[in-house]
């Protein structure tokens, strides 16, 4: 099938690339000229593990291409992604601007029937919006004989395993009351659906809010883990004891019950918020979904409170090593990320910062620039020179196992402060190190 993707964004870019990979024709189209550029070069500007080799070989095979002509993005596709970004708005809500806008490209310029399919995140009510804006444009072009459906069909990739998740996806939720788009749906997805049925049509409101509940109910889990975790610390418990004895529970399972320094990224934080004003549209007040948000905002302050306690609030002059600053694993995504509520709160405390990241210092680079109380090192153990103390924000692979001799003789003196929960408390203070983590019982040397 010929495929268009509006946005070759995170999620644009990897849903195209695996439409690719089974062998549709895909051009994916984007204003930003220098990123079209770039991607026809094989630089990929994100971060996530398989896609610079799905994109360069499918693109090398002429399966996926890119373009700033709208136009011609829209001849090409009979059927067509509008996955553009939809950013919080001041009040918290999802704006349109973006997708309303492909609309409107897409009603100004086709010349055939066509299947539209909102990809990206977007409100309740959000495709029949679509479908006015589409229909809209075509009366203004006297056109209203050419047919058209809006599909919804979210996504639900995790950043770090995207690919993987779009290659093999658990389920394919299609929003849609027309028979003739659902056959295309199932067309277009038939190479994901082989192995047992994995699509679940519903109608598109339904759809659309899947997607919000989906994340909405994830980040509760975390929130409420996290809630467990600061009532353990007072009440002498062990989280990680908590999580493995609820977890065991087949109700509720292993997944999202890990305590730690709050949840980040491009979707939990702001999904929360758009539910919550979508709520509110409706004089409905979702006082769990606040909680939750609450909650995480709180959480993402949890390191920076335990480390001033530890110095009596006297950080100024200190010099702090951080591991890790992406929001979670195998990304490059700093988007609400704790590692920054750390950094700012220690910068305002007159503290320096020494951090490393295996993927995200670039990105650090660009959103902060060059500053004399930061400094990007080339290793994990680099940044641990002269430091007061080791903070730990990020659970990537290789932090879990470090060599507890280098961090004692390069800290200061050794004291780590771990935002993710990545060592036995016991193991650390026999290695004669200072330990404090998330919800369980502070050991001392």
């Amino acid at each position: 099938m010929k495929v268009t993707v509006f946005g070759i964004g995170y999620v644009g870019l990897v849903q195209g690339a695996v439409l690719a990979e089974v062998g549709h024709d895909v051009l994916c189209v984007d204003i930003d000229a220098h990123r079209v550029e770039r991607l026809k070069q094989g630089h990929i500007p994100i971060y996530e593990p398989g896609l610079e080799t799905l994109v360069r070989e499918n693109h090398a095979a002429g399966r996926l291409n890119f373009t700033t002509d709208a136009v011609a993005a829209v001849k090409h596709g009979e059927v067509q992604f509008i996955a553009v970004g939809t950013p919080p708005d001041e009040d918290g809500s999802a704006d349109l601007k973006y997708v309303l806008t492909v609309a409107e490209t897409i009603g100004q310029h086709m010349q055939a029937p066509l299947t539209i399919i909102d990809k990206s995140t977007v409100p309740v009510g959000t495709a029949d919006k679509v479908s006015a804006r589409i229909a809209a444009m075509l009366a203004v072009r006297e056109r209203a004989d050419l047919a058209f459906d809006v599909v919804s069909n979210p996504e639900f990739l995790k950043e770090g395993c995207a690919v993987a998740d779009c290659i093999r996806p658990d389920r394919i939720v299609i929003g849609t009351a027309s028979r003739h788009a659902e056959a295309v749906m199932r067309e277009l997805y038939a190479p994901f659906n082989r192995n047992h049925e994995k699509i679940i049509v519903m109608d598109v409101h339904s759809a659309e809010l899947t997607k919000y509940a989906a994340n909405c109910l994830l980040a509760t889990k975390i929130s409420f883990m996290n809630e467990m975790a600061n009532l353990a610390e007072r009440l002498g418990a062990d989280i990680e004891m908590v999580r493995q004895g609820i977890g065991s529970d087949p109700r509720i399972g292993y997944h999202f019950l890990y305590a730690g320094a709050g949840y980040g990224g491009s979707c939990f934080p702001k999904d929360v918020q758009a539910l919550i004003q979508t709520a509110e549209t409706i004089d409905f007040d979702a006082t769990l979904l606040k909680a939750v948000e609450r909650r995480n905002v709180e959480q993402k302050h949890s390191v920076f409170n335990k480390i001033s306690t530890h110095f009596n609030g006297e950080l100024a002059g200190k010099t702090f090593a951080l591991w890790g600053l992406s929001f979670k694993p195998n990304t490059d995504d700093m988007r609400e990320a704790p590692s920054r509520v750390l950094m700012e709160a220690l910068w305002r405390a007159g503290a320096k910062v020494q951090a490393f990241d295996p993927e995200a210092m670039e990105e650090t680079q660009r959103i902060y620039g060059d500053r004399d109380d930061l400094r990007l090192c080339g290793t994990k153990e680099a940044c641990l020179k002269g430091a007061d103390a080791l903070l730990i924000v990020t659970e990537w692979q290789v932090f879990k196992a470090p060599d507890f001799t280098v961090i004692q003789q390069q800290l200061k003196q050794p004291l780590i402060f771990d935002g993710r929960n990545l060592f036995d408390p016991a193991s650390v203070l026999k290695k004669g190190i200072h330990y404090v983590s998330i919800g369980r019982p502070l050991n001392s040397i």
